[in-house]
């Protein structure tokens, strides 16, 4: 069993409040969730209104398919308009 790990920082310009930026997160959250098959919450910077945290998991028998799905999510999130990434790590465990 493999599970991969994904952390996301995220850059949310145009929010300009605390509500705006939920909008903007629970977006990409469902989207993700539902083309990808993963987990995915909000872990750090609840507080901050331009920025944000997120971590996704996967889980499969198969390194590399865990490897490409969590790699896609990063493409998927770099592609949407409302955020900016900054940064991701991928581990698997």
């Amino acid at each position: 069993m493999t599970v991969g790990l994904l952390q996301l920082e995220l850059s949310i310009p145009a929010s300009r409040s605390l509500k705006g930026k939920r909008r903007v997160l629970k977006s990409i959250k469902d989207r993700a969730r539902s083309k990808f098959n993963v987990s995915i919450a909000e872990v750090d910077e609840q507080d901050t209104w331009d920025r944000s945290v997120l971590a996704v998991c996967c889980v499969s028998n198969d390194v590399r398919l865990c490897n490409e799905v969590l790699s896609k999510v990063v493409n998927f999130v770099e592609s949407d308009r409302e955020s900016e990434l900054l940064e991701y790590h991928i581990e698997m465990l």
